[in-house]
């Protein structure tokens, strides 16, 4: 199964391509899509939405995995980033992706096996499940690896 797991975010947007056959996984693809803050916020989703597109018709992955958002004190950047998450699940279901959504307590656990994992804890992990030769950067790369890593751990229970 080839997995697209995305870290959604406006002005950084992770993704990472995770292949999971039986019990082995590894790392096709990964990076970061930036928007520029300078732009108007349309402009940055239609990008997003772009780059998604081009990722999806890249890799042929089987599912999405998303994080569900992490509502924090600042409810303007939430709900951008709400925009962008929403782009990005209609972009999976123009292409007929099929779409799970972890919250980030799962994918802590998940990748760590500790529901209060700090983001190096998690990079590092992510980067030794995969036999990486370094931590993806930025965070937001290792974290849609980690979303990505989440759903292969879990998917095993549904298939």
């Amino acid at each position: 199964m080839v997995i697209l797991g995305i870290d959604p975010g406006i002005g950084r947007c992770g993704w990472g391509i995770v292949n999971s056959q039986l019990s082995v996984v590894s790392c096709q693809s990964y990076g970061c899509i930036e928007t520029s803050s300078k732009l108007p916020v349309e402009k940055r989703l239609g990008q997003i939405h772009r780059e998604v597109e081009k990722i999806i018709k890249k890799y042929s992955p089987d599912v999405l995995s998303i994080e569900e958002l992490f509502w924090g004190t600042n409810s303007k950047t939430a709900f951008v980033v709400g925009e962008a998450r929403g782009v990005i699940l209609l972009c999976a279901s123009q292409n007929n992706l099929p779409i799970f959504i972890y919250t980030p307590l799962q994918v802590k656990i998940a990748v760590t096996g500790y529901g209060r994992a700090e983001k190096g804890q998690i990079g590092k992990m992510v980067k030794a499940l995969l036999k990486l030769d370094t931590v993806p950067k930025p965070d937001d790369t290792s974290d849609a690896l980690a979303v990505a890593l989440a759903h292969a751990f879990s998917a095993k229970s549904l298939h």
